[in-house]
């Protein structure tokens, strides 16, 4: 059926060009308006929520378990049971939805590919519609692409990664399709497009409508993403827990609600995972005000010590003991082809950080290169040879607030001051031109490091923090060594005057804002 057939109400105000028609049909279309109508004033009281909880923070308040939900984490309660396809998950790559790289992924070995709309997009329309193409295409056996500058050709294996689709968090709108006038979610768009055209496919083809949920904050907003699987498979015909999904926990309230998050979700859940950057970029949202988190050098914050040593393990001890996987976090570091010594030094830390991982009990990983791959695929072999590790509980099961809480020891220094300028800026710039994952300095960054490096940023001029060579990180020292590190970036960086414009805006600004995608989305164009 033509859009035209659509009621009035639902309004696609993006072009409908080349094969966008096979994605945004009639039937697609109308699950987006369904969800969004049934969902989206829930949404909006879930985000006033967060703004409410931000004022107690900045007041002095702290994370805390939820006294209302204890009979939950007492309870003795198991998620539904895992597909088969998703018992192994020892090595997962991560990347945007762009065609090569979905193909590259899908073959790089990895036992999962988690094709990402969010951090790792950015959402213009022809981002976000294309993606959708491209992933039709995955399940309908047509995935190929030919690269017009090399002649290279590209086309799946026969034993691809297991797909997974991280559509965006509820924060983010798409601007382009309106219901009764308003835009909808984002998130509900990626989710209803993807469900509808291939859903009934990856059953057929023994897999399954699989999904990553982000930024998640509380049990309630989990529950909202029940609702939507619960619409959703009742619309396309499917029994309830078909749709299956892996929780990020990158926020540090929903740290506090790993249980309840399980629990609103035990149909369709079949773990977490430790999304350490946003995790970072939480916990100095959250409680930058408070000076005892005043927060060291972004490389000094590492997933073996303090808060984020106590959450994985955390994590590990709440998953098995529900029968979820607990997946371990990202390997960022990407091959350094022009310095072999540095190149071997970066893949020695990866393999030691995933041998922490595997040590603590994690069922698997994530990587985003696929040059990763058999370097945590072979640490996961030798100290994980079952499929999983969900009888191993560790030692989290009795961390309690001060562990979750506990920040991380370390200088600030000038060096660390620069590197969030210069990463903060190009990733904006980059962003804007319309590339969510961007290879900068010999580690691939997305919006959550950007969030870290923009943040930090901003708590440190508030707290006027001391750097280790005894100077105050104040206006003056910040707009100097933005403009230093201006004139030392490539040329050719089209929106770069954009890019500082907002990187300022957002680092000198009274209150922290919530996410820089959202200014950002305001000048983006298409």
């Amino acid at each position: 059926m033509p859009l035209d057939t659509l009621p009035d109400t639902v309004r696609v105000l993006g072009p409908v060009e080349g094969r966008a028609a096979e994605v945004l049909t009639p039937e697609a279309l109308s699950l987006v308006a369904e969800l969004h109508r049934a969902l989206d004033g829930r949404r909006k009281t879930l985000l006033k929520q967060r703004e409410a909880r931000q004022v107690r923070f900045d007041n002095g308040d702290l994370p805390d378990f939820r006294a209302d939900t204890a009979e939950i984490r007492a309870g003795d309660w198991t998620v539904a049971p895992i597909p088969a396809d998703l018992l192994d998950r020892r090595v997962e790559i991560t990347g945007p939805t762009d065609r090569k790289m979905v193909i590259n992924a899908l073959n790089s070995g990895a036992r999962v590919f988690m094709a990402d709309f969010e951090d790792a997009t950015s959402p213009t329309w022809a981002n976000v519609v294309e993606g959708q193409i491209n992933l039709k295409d995955r399940w309908s056996g047509d995935l190929a692409y030919s690269d017009p500058a090399s002649g290279k050709a590209y086309a799946l294996g026969d034993t691809p990664a297991v797909l997974l689709v991280r559509p965006r968090g509820w924060h983010l709108l798409e601007r382009h399709v309106e219901v009764d006038g308003e835009p909808v979610a984002g998130g509900l768009f990626d989710f209803a497009l993807y469900l509808t055209h291939n859903a009934k496919a990856a059953l057929d083809q023994g897999s399954g409508p699989y999904f990553y949920f982000p930024k998640l904050e509380s049990m309630e907003e989990a529950a909202l993403w029940d609702d939507a699987c619960r619409i959703a498979q009742s619309r396309l015909g499917l029994p309830v827990g078909t749709i299956k999904a892996t929780i990020l926990i990158e926020t540090i309230t929903a740290a506090f609600e790993m249980d309840e998050i399980l629990f609103a979700l035990k149909d369709h859940i079949v773990g977490l995972n430790c999304g350490r950057w946003d995790y970072i970029f939480s916990t100095i949202k959250r409680l930058g005000l408070n000076p005892d988190f005043l927060t060291p050098d972004r490389a000094r914050m590492v997933m073996g010590e303090a808060f984020l040593s106590a959450y994985s393990r955390k994590l590990i001890a709440t998953c098995h003991r529900r029968g979820a996987f607990a997946m371990g976090g990202m390997a960022a570091q990407i091959p350094i082809k022009s310095d072999e010594a540095a190149n071997a030094a970066a893949f020695a830390k990866v393999q030691a950080d995933k041998e922490r991982e595997a040590g603590y009990g994690h069922d698997g990983t994530w990587v985003a290169h696929p040059a990763l791959v058999p370097v945590a695929m072979e640490v996961f072999n030798r100290l994980m040879p079952r499929p999983n590790q969900l009888d191993v509980f560790g030692d989290g099961a009795g961390l309690d607030q001060s562990d979750l809480l506990e920040m991380h020891k370390g200088p600030r220094t000038e060096a660390g001051l620069r590197e969030n300028i210069r990463v903060g800026i190009q990733y904006i710039e980059a962003w804007l031109n319309g590339r969510g994952a961007v290879p900068l300095y010999n580690l691939m960054e997305d919006a959550a490091t950007a969030e870290i490096s923009r943040t930090q940023v901003w708590q440190w001029l508030k707290h006027a923090a001391t750097l280790d060579d005894g100077r105050t990180v104040d206006e003056a020292l910040v707009r100097a060594l933005i403009e230093d590190e201006v004139t030392r970036m490539p040329p050719g960086l089209e929106r770069l005057a954009e890019a500082v414009a907002l990187f300022t805006q957002l680092c000198f600004a009274q209150t922290c804002e919530s996410f820089l995608t959202l200014p950002a989305y305001e000048v983006l164009d298409g």
